[in-house]
């Protein structure tokens, strides 16, 4: 019998880590979880930890300890509790760990998946920063260390899905994302500068997080994708075509040069890629509700009016212009979208802040993780200082 995989889990408590456990939990035999982090949620921490039973937890500071302490039961062993962002480090590239599963948001995340890719270990990768910052430093690491790299954003991995292995290059025509296009799609141009956060967050199709939820309505999202896919799949990144889909049933989809497209469907259920990822390359059931092909009424599709999302034609940009530029798309559009919830400034406004930091003059070389978040800290200090003008 194959000894099961041994699972870290860095960012145990968000919707990814969630979906992670379910499917972990569904198939001991096959995969065991030596390790879980959290940032500030201790209580969900412990609760988890009771549950599926780590060697390891990883909490942030000696405060988020002594509190993961005081709420652990009594007549249980403890785990090895680890702090920091050092302990990131560490487990991710610790002996006892097979497979690290990185879904800590933003670019906290950086350090440990870079070091995980270094390590040569099998990556599943939710986290956009780790491409987006610094796409050309964590890709070079997988490649020298022969990390395994599995994408478990749905859009990546269904392309993943469609795509042969080894995948074959001269053989694609087109990679094809697909964008549910937000709550704005259908929306009149002319009063996007007055809708408010509240309606930005609106979701047509299901309920997320109030920055992820402005970036589906700007679309920027969908342009971090395409800087993703462009370093996961090393497609040229006039081959990555984005198109809007609202029923959010195609996950996305690879148009091949004999005229066949070839795309994944089904619910939008994170347990999907993540269990696809997790087994690869064989295939696990999972907890989410089966697709019934029957119910399927229409699927509608059109390209994006880049009027309507000037985000996603900045991301695209910005990826032309090389990997400082993606963070600074990154960094300014997260100082943006912060003000705009905080009704600062207009959500017209999300595009032309990052126009204005896309256009200065960014020389700084980002040769190392420390160099990327260097670059970073000072776009987002330039980005707060220019949006003061914003205010004002």
């Amino acid at each position: 019998m194959a000894k099961a995989q041994r699972i870290c889990l860095l960012g145990a408590t968000g919707s990814i880590g969630q979906s992670t456990l379910d499917v972990v939990a569904t198939h001991p035999e096959a995969f065991e979880v030596y390790a879980i982090s959290a940032f500030n949620q201790v209580d969900k921490l412990v609760a988890l930890s009771q549950q599926h039973q780590p060697k390891v937890v990883i909490v942030p500071n000696q405060e988020a300890k002594q509190k993961f302490i005081s709420l652990w039961p009594g007549d249980k062993g403890l785990p090895d509790i680890r702090l920091g962002a050092e302990a990131l480090v560490e487990t991710a590239i610790d002996s006892e760990v097979d497979t690290v599963v990185c879904a800590i948001v933003g670019t906290a995340g950086l350090a440990s998946a870079y070091a995980a890719a270094q390590a040569g270990k099998r990556i599943l990768l939710a986290n956009k920063e780790a491409l987006v910052a610094s796409g050309q430093l964590f890709m070079e690491a997988v490649k020298q260390s022969g990390a395994e790299l599995l994408p478990i954003d749905s859009e990546h991995n269904a392309i993943f899905q469609c795509l042969a292995q080894p995948m074959q290059a001269s053989q694609i025509k087109e990679i094809i994302l697909t964008a549910s296009g937000g709550p704005f799609r259908d929306t009149d141009i002319s009063i996007l500068d007055s809708v408010t956060p509240a309606q930005a967050c609106k979701h047509p199709n299901w309920s997320m997080g109030r920055k992820i939820s402005v970036d589906s309505a700007t679309m920027l999202n969908k342009g971090l994708e395409v800087i993703e896919a462009k370093w996961l799949f090393d497609m040229p990144l006039d081959k990555i075509k984005v198109v809007v889909h609202p029923e959010s049933i195609v996950h996305s989809m690879v148009h091949y040069r004999d005229g066949s497209i070839l795309a994944q469907l089904g619910h939008s259920d994170m347990r999907i890629p993540i269990s696809y990822a997790l087994a690869y390359p064989n295939r696990v059931t999972n907890q989410a509700p089966e697709f019934e092909l029957s119910q399927l009424c229409q699927l509608n599709f059109r390209l994006p009016d880049l009027a309507r999302y000037p985000c996603l034609d900045l991301a695209y940009q910005a990826m032309n212009a090389g990997q400082q530029s993606t963070i600074v798309l990154n960094g300014a559009n997260e100082v943006a979208v912060a003000a705009f919830l905080d009704n600062q400034i207009k959500f017209t406004d999300i595009p032309r802040l990052i126009a204005l930091m896309l256009e200065q003059n960014w020389s700084q070389a980002v040769d190392s993780i420390d160099a990327v978040h260097a670059l970073d800290h000072e776009v987002r200090s330039k980005s707060a200082a220019r949006l003061a003008q914003f205010i004002a």
